[in-house]
């Protein structure tokens, strides 16, 4: 059986301050699958999930050129395109980065706090969304009776997954994860495994890692960058 197609890339360059960082990258992406960036240090595989979202847009000196096509609510749209408010992409394409990064305010409201960004003004709603956000994150029964706590006071584990419950609370059909077992010990690092693993059915997952143990234990695919570019 043929997998359907989530996420097409075609003749990619990316620069920042005229130095070239990313070169003809052409390359398609499994829907409901995890598919692991693999390769050395530095050869851009953090600054392409940077393309896909457009969160590049917000540093100085950066260039980009070529096609990122994302199928989005059914039908494949051009992310760089007019139409495409980047608002909404990243509510759809959202990303975790390789160090936890609660918001300095308690685990409740760092849930809630896309949605208050989105304009949710519905506190059931919302009650329910931090809720569900957590039980994906695999997180609720460690923090159902402490939901007012400063979120910092979670260990290194439970704030990974925290982010990562941040980001599932807007429902987005990509999630695009850098490095996010770096910093953890094993236990939190097959915490966070598990929960990929389970997320899968339900959106897209892109995952940086250098760990190739952790990539063929999780992975479905793997796309290589060395030299700038996709390799294999």
């Amino acid at each position: 059986m043929t997998e359907a197609i989530k996420i097409r890339v075609e003749n990619l360059f990316f620069s920042y301050r005229n130095r070239l960082i990313l070169k003809d990258v052409n390359v398609n992406f499994a829907e409901n699958a995890i598919t692991a960036l693999t390769g050395p240090s530095g050869v851009g595989k953090s600054t392409f999930l940077m393309t896909l979202n457009r969160l590049w847009e917000n540093v100085s000196d950066a260039d980009m050129s070529g096609a990122v096509e994302i199928k989005l609510q059914g039908r494949f749209r051009d992310v760089y395109a007019p139409a495409m408010p980047v608002t909404e992409l990243r509510k759809m394409v959202a990303m975790v980065f390789q160090a936890p990064n609660p918001l300095p305010m308690s685990i409740h409201k760092n849930i809630a706090f896309p949605l208050k960004l989105a304009g949710e003004r519905n506190r059931k709603l919302i009650e329910h969304k931090v809720e569900h956000a957590l039980r994906m994150a695999n997180l609720w029964d460690e923090v159902k009776d402490r939901l007012n706590d400063d979120a910092r006071s979670l260990s290194g584990g439970q704030q990974q997954r925290l982010c990562i419950a941040r980001a599932l609370t807007l429902e987005p059909e990509v999630l695009l994860l850098d490095e996010p077992t770096s910093s953890l010990d094993q236990a939190s690092m097959a915490a966070i495994e598990e929960l990929l693993v389970g997320l899968k059915d339900r959106l897209t997952i892109l995952l940086v890692s250098h760990y190739l143990e952790q990539v063929s234990r999780i992975s479905d695919h793997i796309v290589t960058f060395d030299d700038s570019t996709v390799v294999s």
